[in-house]
């Protein structure tokens, strides 16, 4: 897939942001540098393009191909840090676009929220950054503890009583038992209920990687990227498919 024109006008215009035909804080020098400095391209001259920057940078990412569209999505993120709620809540769909271009199947990650607690805010932005930075196999402990973190809040915001220091698997078997927006509803119910029930067997492979193959502990093997993705996915799946169920 390559980025449609739709998406790189949300790009420019609800992540950088457009000033009297300025993208960002770019000048026409600075804009040049951008590709090199940032994406690692050295073949691209906005020179050569007719009009604004916000009309150079467009042409330019519209016509380049997934994986260098890929490269100037990461210089994007560089060069304009999400340093502000609009950018914060509009990064997701740009990490995704990234995953897409690159062809890496992905799980658009979960949204921030007010109501979620500062730990599991906080674990939520750590993961996108280490995928991003450091690779897949550093996010595993992250999302564990988002969707870990998650979970427990559910519960006390259900009223469903925890032991102390609940394991992951345990706060999901309370909810799955406790909460009544889980019963499985709709067609096939059947099916549904085993997929639930099927999620005990995921959640405990989670919490084995995360302690025996991802950096939470000095392991000496590590999880490949494909492999991390693939456990990263499946905890996102789990967590937007209860927080749906939970609060609708």
């Amino acid at each position: 897939m390559s980025l449609a024109k739709n998406e790189v006008l949300q790009l420019v215009n609800r992540y950088i942001g457009v000033e009297s035909g300025y993208l960002g804080d770019f000048s026409y020098r600075t804009h040049t540098d951008f590709y090199p400095e940032y994406c690692g391209i050295y073949d691209i001259f906005p020179d050569e393009i007719e009009g604004t920057t916000r009309g150079r940078f467009i042409a330019i990412l519209t016509a380049e191909s997934p994986d260098r569209q890929a490269k100037i999505l990461r210089g994007v993120l560089e060069r304009f840090p999400p340093n502000t709620d609009a950018r914060q809540q509009f990064k997701s769909t740009i990490d995704t676009w990234i995953q897409q271009l690159e062809g890496t199947p992905v799980v658009a990650s979960p949204m921030p929220i007010a109501s979620m607690s500062t730990v599991v805010k906080q674990a939520l932005i750590d993961a996108e950054n280490l995928i991003r930075t450091s690779g897949p196999a550093s996010a595993v402990d992250r999302v564990h503890t988002a969707l870990h973190g998650h979970m427990n809040e559910l519960c006390v915001h259900a009223n469903i009583a925890l032991p102390e220091r609940p394991t992951l698997q345990v706060a999901v078997k309370k909810l799955r038992e406790n909460h009544p927006g889980l019963a499985p509803s709709g067609q096939r119910t059947d099916e549904i209920s085993r997929v639930l029930y099927s999620m005990a067997a995921t959640l405990d492979a989670l919490t084995t990687l995360r302690n025996n193959a991802s950096p939470a502990h000095p392991n000496e093997a590590l999880l490949g990227d494909n492999e991390a993705l693939l456990a990263i996915n499946a905890a996102r799946t789990i967590f937007a498919y209860i927080d749906s169920k939970v609060r609708s």
